[in-house]
Formats: C-alpha cells, sequence, structure tokens
C-alpha cells in the first residue's frame, strides 16, 4: 500500500512531498518525490492524558467522535469507574475499547480510593496494580493525586510507585500549586509528569526539578494561554464533555495554540512525537517501523481533518467515518435509599440561636481550585438557611455505596436562584453531589438521580431535566451527539436559573475532590486541604 502527500517531519521541521510505503499497519518506507500534493500528512494526533468517563459515553463512543477530528491514540486513565467498580469497572473500559480502531492505552489508577477523605466503590492495591502494569495496554503509572501519602512515604503508596519503576512504566503526577522541599519530596519517588499547572511559576519551578508539563485544555480547566510559552511536553484534554468534544480535540487544541502564537511544528510535537517517546507508544512520528496512524490535514493554521488512517487503515475519508460503535451496558444500581427534604437540612446546634457563621466554599469559574471564606447565615426553625441574595447555596455530597450518609454545606459562586442541579459525577469517588437553594429541590434532582441509576439533573420551579448515566453512573451507551445535546440542554436550563459559570456540572463533579486546593466537601466532612484535615462547617452560633 502506498500513501502519497505532503509529508511533514517531526525530527527535522519539514514538508517535503513524499510517498509512504505500508505493509500489515506499519510503515515500511519513506520515498521523496517530484510532485505536487494539496493535503499535509501527518503523524496521528495523541491525547496523553484523559478520562474517558469525563465525556459521559463509552469509549467505543467517545471513539465515533475523536476519529474525526484526527486522534489515532489515547492514553486514558479509568479511576473515575475503577472508584466506582474497581478491577470490573477497568476490564469494562479495557473490553469496550478493544471494538474500536483506535489506539487505547491505559494508565493503572494510582489512588483508588484517591485518599482516605471519601468514601469510594472499590481499592486497588499495589497486587492489583502489578497485574495491570505487567499488561502491555497499561503503559503508566496513572496520576499520583495523593501527593501527602507519597511525601509522607505512605508504604502501599511507595510499593506501587516502585512496580511501576521495576515494569519501566512512566509514573504521572497530579500536585497542585506543590513547591519548595514537599514538591521536591514528591519528585525524587520518579514522578515525571504533571498537568496541574495553573500559571508559569509552577510549571517553572516543576520543571527545573525535572517534571514533564502537560498543557490542559479541557472543558473545565483552561491552561494554554497561560502556559503557552512554559517549555510544556505535552498538551492534553483530561477531562472533556461530549458537547465539547464534537466541536474539536487534538485537531482544536492545535487550532487555539497556533492561534496564540505557539510554532505549528511545535504543538504538533505536542501532541505526537513527545507523548509516544515517554509513553513508549510505536507511534508518533512518520518513520520507518512505526505504527501507520496518519492524519490528512489542510494547512498547519486550520488543521481541518480530511482523512485518517489507524494501523494502515482508512478510518475516516471525506467526512464519512468507516466506524461504528457497538458498547455494552453493564448494572450498577447505586446502593442508596430515596432521600427526603429533611436529610438536606442543616441543623443549629442551638434551635434558639438566630444566626451562625459558617464555613463557605468559593468557586471560582474554569477552575478546579475553590477558595474559602466564611458568611453569616439566619437560624429558621432549628435550621441554617442559605442565603440566594448573597449566592450563598446549600451543597451536599450522599455516600452512593451502601452506607447511606449525607453531609450538608455551603457554597458561593453558583448563582442560581430558585431550583438545584445534582450529579452522580463528582470526582474522585462519584458519591452524588448537589447544589441548590432549598431542600426541597436537592432531595427531588438527588431521588432522580436514584431512579435513573446515575446521572445529571437540574430543577427549578419552572422546569426538570435529566440525563441518564447507567453505566457506573458515569456514563452512557448511546451516541456522543445525542448526550451533548442532552447535557447542553441541561446546561442552558442551569443558565436560566441564574448560574453564570460557563460549565455548571463540570465545576460540581469536582467539589467533593480532597485533594485539589483549598476547601471541598466529601461524604465525610468540609475538608481544608491545604492543612490536609476536616474542618466545621458551623464555626459558631449567635
Amino acid at each position: 500500500m502506498i500513501i502519497k502527500g505532503n509529508i511533514l517531519n517531526v525530527f527535522t521541521n519539514e514538508i517535503y512531498p513524499g510517498e509512504i510505503e505500508i505493509e500489515q499497519g506499519i510503515i515500511q518506507s519513506i520515498k521523496e518525490v517530484n510532485k505536487d500534493f494539496n493535503d499535509i500528512i501527518v503523524p496521528g494526533f495523541i491525547d496523553s492524558h484523559i478520562h474517558i468517563e469525563s465525556s459521559m459515553v463509552t469509549p467505543s463512543r467517545f471513539s465515533e467522535v475523536a476519529l474525526k477530528h484526527g486522534t489515532t491514540s489515547i492514553v486514558a486513565d479509568p479511576h473515575e469507574i475503577a472508584n466506582v467498580m474497581g478491577i470490573d469497572g477497568i476490564n469494562y473500559m479495557l473490553e469496550d475499547a478493544k471494538h474500536s480502531p483506535l489506539n487505547y492505552y491505559f494508565s493503572a489508577p494510582s489512588c483508588v480510593p484517591t485518599t482516605k477523605f471519601e468514601t469510594s466503590g472499590a481499592e486497588i492495591d499495589s497486587k492489583t496494580i502489578e497485574s495491570l502494569l505487567s499488561q502491555p495496554e497499561f503503559v503508566s503509572l496513572g496520576e499520583v493525586m495523593d501527593y501527602n501519602a507519597v511525601i509522607n512515604e505512605n508504604p502501599e503508596m511507595i510499593s506501587k510507585l516502585e512496580i511501576a519503576k521495576k515494569y519501566q512504566k512512566p509514573i504521572d503526577g497530579h500536585a497542585p500549586l506543590l513547591s519548595g522541599k514537599n514538591l521536591q519530596k514528591y519528585i525524587k519517588h520518579g514522578i515525571s509528569t504533571d498537568h496541574e499547572c495553573t500559571n508559569k511559576k509552577e510549571a517553572s519551578e516543576k520543571r527545573r526539578m525535572g517534571m514533564k508539563i502537560m498543557i490542559r485544555e479541557g472543558s473545565e480547566a483552561h491552561s494554554l494561554e497561560e502556559l503557552i510559552h512554559s517549555d510544556a511536553e505535552f498538551m492534553v484534554t483530561d477531562d472533556l464533555k461530549s458537547e465539547d468534544l464534537i466541536k474539536g480535540h487534538i485537531d482544536y487544541l492545535l487550532r487555539k495554540a497556533v492561534d496564540l502564537g505557539m510554532d505549528p511544528f511545535d504543538a504538533i510535537k505536542l501532541v505526537t512525537i513527545n507523548p509516544a517517546e515517554h509513553y513508549n507508544l510505536n507511534t508518533g512520528s512518520i518513520t520507518p517501523g512505526k505504527k501507520a496512524n496518519l492524519v490528512f490535514i489542510d494547512n498547519l493554521e486550520d488543521f481541518k481533518v480530511n482523512r485518517v488512517i489507524i494501523n494502515g487503515n482508512t478510518i475516516f475519508k471525506k467526512q464519512k467515518l468507516l466506524y461504528r460503535a457497538n458498547p455494552k451496558a453493564i448494572d450498577t444500581t447505586l446502593k442508596i435509599s430515596p432521600k427526603t427534604t429533611a436529610d438536606f437540612d442543616l441543623k443549629a446546634r442551638n434551635p434558639s440561636h438566630k444566626s451562625a457563621t459558617v464555613n463557605v466554599i468559593t468557586v471560582k469559574d474554569d477552575s478546579i481550585i475553590t477558595g474559602h471564606t466564611q458568611a453569616k447565615l439566619n437560624i429558621e426553625k432549628g435550621n441554617i438557611i442559605p442565603s440566594v441574595f448573597e449566592d450563598i447555596l446549600k451543597i451536599s455530597v450522599i455516600e452512593r455505596y451502601g452506607g447511606n450518609t449525607i453531609i450538608n454545606g455551603f457554597v458561593k459562586g453558583f448563582g442560581i436562584k430558585n431550583g438545584a442541579i445534582a450529579s452522580s459525577i463528582s470526582h474522585d469517588s462519584h458519591n452524588i453531589i448537589a447544589v441548590g437553594t432549598n431542600s426541597k429541590y436537592m432531595a427531588e434532582a438527588t431521588n432522580k438521580i436514584i431512579e435513573n441509576k446515575g446521572g445529571i439533573v437540574a430543577i427549578s420551579n419552572k422546569e426538570k431535566l435529566d440525563l441518564a448515566l447507567p453505566i457506573a453512573g458515569l456514563m452512557s451507551n448511546a451516541p456522543v451527539t445525542e448526550v451533548a445535546e442532552t447535557s447542553t440542554k441541561l446546561n442552558e436550563l442551569v443558565y436560566q436559573m441564574g448560574c453564570y459559570l460557563s460549565s455548571p456540572f463540570t465545576t460540581l463533579s469536582f467539589m467533593a475532590l480532597p485533594v485539589v486546593p483549598s476547601l471541598k466537601i466529601t461524604n465525610k466532612g468540609l475538608f481544608d486541604v491545604n492543612e490536609n484535615k476536616f474542618i466545621d462547617i458551623i464555626k459558631h452560633e449567635d
């Protein structure tokens, strides 16, 4: 098989007309020719850090759209479904991915549960990590989120790190705002990447210590503009919702990077040869012996994808995808009883008091990092009441794994004026999380999720809308376009309810993640990430 076109060389920054000989899916030779071609042939794009579950569809469904955008390889971290279902969830992702022509590689989830400060549905120990990393599909140890366990040299965590070294697999990091001596304690154990940098100073410190920086541009965290000149090694999406995926994947990142001033050759390296070499993937360049993963684009500005070849086979051509997913469902009934309005009430310590000062999570748009403030709220009939006028709403985490516990607190920044939103996607343990103006709406939204065996819900005084996610409470086996359409309608309803966040459900999903500063809420309480401890929700009553 001979493929002809203008070939982009990631080693020499050249584009020249040539012919590529392919046999059994492998590039055999490249010959320069004296002909004129229109398309530029580039190595297939690689998303080297992504959680497929965040798209709310299965790997095979994800592929139906990602392939159209030139993505030929993915390094997926399945720790979302692993926190819900353990090894059974990981195996589900592996099996479903096998039905896709897209080259799926996986990282072994290092932190299941993420920390001891929340309840998850499973545990992945060092023995299981070894069984995963011994398989060729697993190319790295997944992001080490519990950096305190590393710094304090927790024996089980250190064992996982040593296993990765044993199998010569890179170790991915996750250390937002970690600096100084603690950062060096973290890095000395061989942790080699980080996708959590939010500014050039943070990226520079980590880069000086030898870490490879991933520029993250997903649905919630947008760091491309800030880090574009930070000597980064990769561009990744991390968490990408369906409604964003249908607009573009790695091709979108390339367009944006070039629009912001990055040299197109440098940008392409961040999503081809760099991740391929780091994760030891037999792709990433158009050279003999590499997989014939090729993308035909129109130019180095628009990056419009005209044709996609994977393993020597044409998968996408003339705007037609030559692949259709056939995902399977799995039964993951939530182990939780229906909730009442009273379950969402936050009782005052002394009902006779008129007000209470409470600790409040503050939310910033397009960031998973939260702040911490305090507010004085009224006490009515023994309950502490949110203040819609001050945008201080109720937030609750409802444990879904049989314990049937619920923690209620307060959050500022969602802007909802009337109603509630709820989701069974709450990183990383994925207990149900809800935000609302009163307990009645929050109970109603939570019970709809229980009825649907997972999903997202929005309820206002005028309308109700939901998206069922019955696969681990994280994913649907419906096509991406259908999930994206419903998700978009849900966001529109939330905007009508007064929310001004660009991605309210994604923001909501990170409110229970106790490894990202600074204040989060889990099913065990209100957690100060910087101090690594739980704090009182009610500071004092007047």
